[in-house]
């Protein structure tokens, strides 16, 4: 037999139903009503990491992927990604996009990682434009290498820093915490 699985603690969070911005007081869901809050600067920074063979990680970078230059690829996916947000996730709003940028970096002989930072000036942020443009540029590293490496992981999609609004200014920090 295998080992014993602890299980994880549990958490606790105290919410109601106003505290949950998608959902009405009868618990629908609904598009928040931006039209009153003020335009301010938004950006949000996510990554994805992708983990897989070394090899894997030396055809990427000496450009001995059949289909091409990975990276470059994965960029424009994660750039087409962040504007069309508004298609995939249906409660967000449809915003108009000042900047999107994917850099890739290999932290290690086997991980990339992805970071996507994305700005408008608008009335809502842009986390989940900056989270599914790690996600897609992950996806598309998997979808170009899985003819070499059908093992490869995507992990740590997340939010890492958001600022603008009425929330203020969030940062994740290095132990996986989060400050406001």
């Amino acid at each position: 037999m295998g080992a014993a699985v602890t299980p994880s603690p549990v958490l606790t969070i105290n919410l109601s139903m106003s505290d949950l911005t998608h959902f009405d007081e009868s618990g629908a869901s609904r598009m928040v009503d931006v039209g009153e809050k003020p335009i301010t600067r938004r950006v949000a920074v996510a990554e994805a990491i992708v983990t897989m063979r070394p090899e894997t990680l030396e055809l990427i970078r000496d450009g001995g992927m059949a289909k091409g230059d990975v990276f470059e690829v994965a960029r424009l996916a994660g750039i087409s990604a962040s504007k069309r947000t508004s298609e995939l996730i249906p409660l967000c709003h449809l915003l108009p996009l000042d900047s999107a940028q994917l850099d890739f970096t290999c932290p290690d002989t086997q991980s990339v990682r992805i970071v996507a930072r994305v700005a408008n000036q608008g009335r809502t942020g842009v986390e989940m434009e900056a989270m599914l443009a790690a996600s897609v540029a992950a996806l598309t590293v998997y979808d170009m290498c899985k003819a070499v490496d059908r093992e490869m992981d995507i992990h740590h999609v997340r939010l890492l820093e958001k600022s603008g609004g009425r929330s203020g200014h969030f940062l994740r920090d290095d132990t996986g915490e989060s400050e406001s």
